[in-house]
């Protein structure tokens, strides 16, 4: 791959200031892409991640936005699109969890996931693909998704839930903008070496990784070099498609 193959390219990244959305960023403007994100509480973070993005020589735009309002996700694109001249890429990748067995879960536990893990990629994409649509070469849709979404986790209903409801998304959409030059795929992540992985203790975390036939888990640059690939012209023919980077666990 070409080391600034989306030169002169416009992204934008939910959920982008911490983890694997931060990796994304990162790369993205690495390979020559302006990036947008948005943010829901740390405007520090916003502010360092928009540094280091500004200091690889593209532009950068940060803003807070809960991705669950459909006005406010419509309003940050329409700004995107104003700053950077356009959209070629959005990686819907905002997302919280709140796990809990389904009988001590609460409604609002279930809403707080449903609302921003999948209407919150619905609310982007919905905004988003219009001006992707406009593009000469179209554009590319990557929704983050997770093996709880393939195959359901002990005590997440509701975080299974929006990712499988993702996935569900991914093909539909799909199927409606292919003739406009825009693919839409999801990419369900396994265990990722994150703020919340390191969480784990000593204990389970070897429990969860004798399960995961590569024996470790992922790391957010190994995510962001897919993504990357998702998005760009060499995945062109690649529409409708879930993608698991999973190293085995759910095969």
């Amino acid at each position: 791959m070409s080391e600034k193959q989306f030169n002169g390219r416009s992204a934008i990244v939910t959920g982008g200031t911490r983890g694997i959305g931060k990796a994304i960023s990162l790369e993205l403007a690495r390979r020559g892409a302006n990036v947008a994100f948005n943010y829901s509480k740390s405007a520090d973070e916003a502010e360092r991640l928009k540094a280091e993005i500004e200091a690889l020589g593209v532009k950068a735009y940060a803003a807070q936005c809960d991705v669950a309002r459909t006005v406010a996700s419509a309003e940050f694109v329409a700004k995107v699109k104003e700053e950077f001249g356009g959209i070629d890429y959005l990686v819907n990748n905002a997302g919280i969890t709140r796990d809990q067995l389904i009988l001590r879960m609460k409604e609002e536990d279930w809403d707080a996931v449903i609302d921003t893990n999948l209407k919150g990629a619905w609310n982007f994409s919905k905004a988003a693909i219009r001006p992707m649509m406009r593009n000469e070469n179209g554009g590319s849709i990557l929704n983050i998704s997770s093996i709880s979404g393939v195959v359901g986790m002990l005590g997440q209903s509701n975080y299974s839930a929006s990712k499988a409801g993702m996935i569900g998304l991914t093909k539909s959409l799909a199927k409606e903008i292919a003739s406009r030059k825009v693919t839409v795929n999801a990419l369900a992540l396994g265990l990722i070496e994150t703020d919340m992985a390191s969480g784990m203790n000593d204990e389970y975390r070897e429990k969860i990784i004798a399960q995961i036939p590569l024996g470790r888990l992922g790391s957010v640059a190994e995510v962001a070099d897919i993504a990357c690939f998702m998005l760009s012209p060499s995945a062109a023919y690649i529409t409708g498609q879930v993608i698991q980077a999973d190293g085995g666990l759910a095969m």
